[in-house]
């Protein structure tokens, strides 16, 4: 799952090139519909893999939809996961959710 992870983030990565350079109106919004795609494709794969690996789950709980600086949030959550400690970004380490809710919910 982690090879295809990063072959949908190439695809997000190709598409993107693609678009950026693309002069025809209906042509982009093909591909930028493709592009909706790599995104929810490559965002299933993570879930999986947050789902399936709790030290992966319990560090990304601790980056992902955080405030503050992103960095000093990745390091505060690797020392808390390698520690074995519950990650102070989120109570409720042990939690499988990640607590951002159904995206289904906040659609533009």
């Amino acid at each position: 799952m982690c090879a295809n992870l990063t072959e949908e983030a190439e695809a997000i990565g190709w598409y993107e090139q693609r678009i950026s350079v693309e002069t025809d109106a209906k042509a982009r919004a093909i591909m930028e519909d493709s592009l909706g795609e790599e995104y929810k494709h490559f965002s299933m794969e993570l879930e999986f893999l947050l789902l399936a690996k709790p030290q992966w789950r319990n560090i990304a709980r601790g980056i992902l939809f955080q405030d503050g600086d992103i960095v000093e949030n990745g390091e505060a959550a690797e020392a808390a996961a390698a520690s074995g400690g519950p990650n102070p970004a989120q109570p409720g380490a042990d939690d499988v959710s990640l607590g951002i809710g159904s995206l289904k919910e906040h659609r533009p």
